[in-house]
């Protein structure tokens, strides 16, 4: 929580200056009190009007400093909690992005959007109202009971025995009540999660007539949500009756005793006034509780949820630019016994790899599913740091570059085609921030995607939804493509990034990248894909079974025999073979 709580240093001024005006709230109703039993026992005892005006001018003067600065502090604590809410949700994102591939495999991307959206939230309510209450009504009932101690101390025994007891109950309600909004924050990760797999979804679950489904999932996600929610507000509110029916018998208590005093000539009317007045406003405080236990108790939950992501290490990478910068040459690349396995698995999924790609020159990864391909290139970029071996650039050990100069040097197409929201120019310039419309022109021709964007209303300005709802997969994956190339990288890595093309359009294209000065590594399932690489190789279990042309692997991998008979049977192998 302290490390939540540190950003809101650059606002020690304002919280000061709201702290201040609560004060001199406070200080006006402490002080109305006294004013009242002024009026009670020298103007209306004594039927003086002089002291009745001279004692009700104060009140008013003074009610109206009081609404003054009460105007004031509440534009106060907006300013505070608005702009904390805003730092802490900018540090937030700071540290997702700096997050390793291996720390984003512990936090769902639901919970993520929950911590960084309404945990935020909560501990902006918590400031405002510390700024605002949540001082002001301890505050009230410590110093409210000195006063009414002060004007008679017999009858303010009675506060003194019921407080204290309010307080514990208090305190003990906040301690059990965190741990359970905690568990709301929980539940409302997963009803994030249910509504975004849904919309991401929607396609699939229309296709499979299964929005019943759906709905029944998200109504249990709900319904669960709903139930922890209302066991913690019960749990929070059942303190409201209990303070009201303790200070309210002490209440009774003291106008019993009070009229006894009064009767016995040790009490003035004023003071008994002043004395209930303080009880009140004591009374008025304590049910203000309830709100701020409400409020600080989500606000500690959501602050320890926040402080796990804050906390989590980040990628010795673009924050904090480690080793030394890579000098980019020719692209070659080397893999010397490489092995990787997950963070908390202990089953490598890879072992032992070991081969090398010539600069300039384009190599073709084959594999079943699950044989660690894509992990294969996560390595390249250092979005996962191997456990064993060496990879090398241009004879350059990778572990010791600065991951940002690496990347600036690679262009990767991921097997998932994703795009974001905004024009084809925007996504496709997105790869080199400062391209030009040439640049963007160019690196979709090379792609194969431009006659495609000229066929469109507005061209290059045409919108793209969310993750390109309104695109193809084809068209998708060459923008994609264009992306990468438009940085014009040294090394081009294609995770499976032409599956949806045709033979004919995936032949232009890899032609085009071919005139690209840089070294490419492809993952595919196809053959014929796989054909026009100079090398190929071959992935199996984690292990690189088998490598070279395609015409050596004909003659000695029976694995690539069986993928070649699997696509073009054995009568279309020898005529595979010719084509080539």
């Amino acid at each position: 929580m302290k490390r939540v709580l540190s950003y809101l240093k650059p606002y020690r001024g304002y919280m000061a200056f709201a702290w201040l005006l609560m004060l001199v709230e406070l200080a006006v109703e402490l002080t109305h009190p006294l004013f009242m039993a002024k009026i009670i026992d020298e103007g209306i005892v004594k039927q003086d009007m002089g002291a009745v005006y001279k004692w009700g001018a104060f009140m008013l003067g003074t009610s109206l400093l009081a609404f003054a600065s009460g105007i004031i502090n509440s534009f106060a604590a907006a300013h505070v909690g608005q702009n904390f809410g805003f730092d802490l949700r900018e540090k937030m994102m700071e540290k997702v992005q700096s997050f390793s591939f291996a720390n984003y495999s512990r936090f769902a991307a639901s919970s993520l959007i929950t911590r960084l959206t309404n945990d935020v939230t909560q501990l902006q309510n918590a400031v405002f109202m510390s700024l605002r209450i949540m001082l002001r009504a301890p505050l009230m009932v410590i110093f409210g009971t000195v006063m009414a101690f002060l004007i008679h101390a017999k009858l303010t025994v009675i506060l003194l025995v019921t407080i204290p007891p309010m307080l514990i109950f208090l305190f003990m309600m906040m301690k059990r009540s965190a741990s359970l909004f905690r568990s709301v924050q929980q539940r409302l990760d997963r009803v994030n999660n249910v509504i975004q797999e849904n919309l991401t979804g929607m396609r699939i679950i229309k296709a499979f007539l299964r929005w019943k489904h759906e709905v029944s999932r998200f109504q249990e996600a709900g319904e669960k949500l709903m139930s922890q929610t209302i066991r913690v507000l019960r749990a929070v509110e059942a303190t409201t009756p209990v303070l009201l029916l303790v200070m309210n018998a002490s209440l009774i208590a003291i106008l019993w005793f009070g009229f006894a005093e009064f009767a016995n000539g040790t009490a003035t009317e004023g003071q008994i006034v002043a004395v209930i007045n303080y009880a009140t406003r004591i009374i008025s405080s304590l049910s203000m509780f309830t709100f701020i236990l409400m409020a600080f108790s989500r606000g500690r939950a959501s602050s320890q949820r926040i402080g796990e992501l804050l906390e989590q290490p980040e990628e010795e990478a673009d924050q904090r630019l480690k080793g030394t910068p890579f000098q980019p040459q020719e692209g070659s690349i080397e893999f010397e016994e490489v092995g990787f396995s997950f963070p908390g698995s202990s089953a490598p999924v890879l072992d032992g790899i070991t081969f090398s790609v010539q600069p300039g020159k384009t190599a073709a990864i084959l594999g079943a599913t699950g044989s660690g391909k894509s992990t294969l290139f996560y390595l390249i970029p250092r979005l996962y740091e191997l456990d064993a071996g060496k990879i090398l650039i241009d004879g350059q050990d990778i572990r010791t570059l600065q991951p940002a100069s690496l990347r600036e040097q690679i262009g990767f197409v991921p097997q998932e085609s994703h795009l974001f929201t905004g024009t084809i120019r925007e996504n496709i310039s997105w790869g080199k921030e400062d391209a030009s419309m040439e640049e963007v022109i160019e690196a979709a021709r090379r792609a194969q995607i431009h006659e495609t964007v000229e066929s469109l209303p507005k061209k290059y300005d045409t919108m793209i939804g969310q993750k390109g709802v309104n695109l193809s997969g084809g068209q998708k994956q060459r923008l994609s493509i264009a992306r990468a190339l438009i940085r014009k990288p040294l090394i081009l890595l294609l995770d499976d990034s032409t599956s949806a093309l045709d033979v004919q359009t995936e032949a232009r294209l890899l032609s085009e990248i071919r005139k690209e000065s840089c070294t490419t590594v492809i993952i595919t399932q196809k053959i014929s894909t796989a054909m026009q690489a100079d090398q190929i190789i071959l992935l199996e279990d984690g292990k690189v079974t088998a490598s070279g042309s395609h015409e050596e692997l004909v003659a000695g991998s029976e694995f690539y025999r069986r993928i070649l008979a699997s696509q073009y049977g054995k009568e279309g192998m020898s005529y595979v073979k010719v084509s080539r």
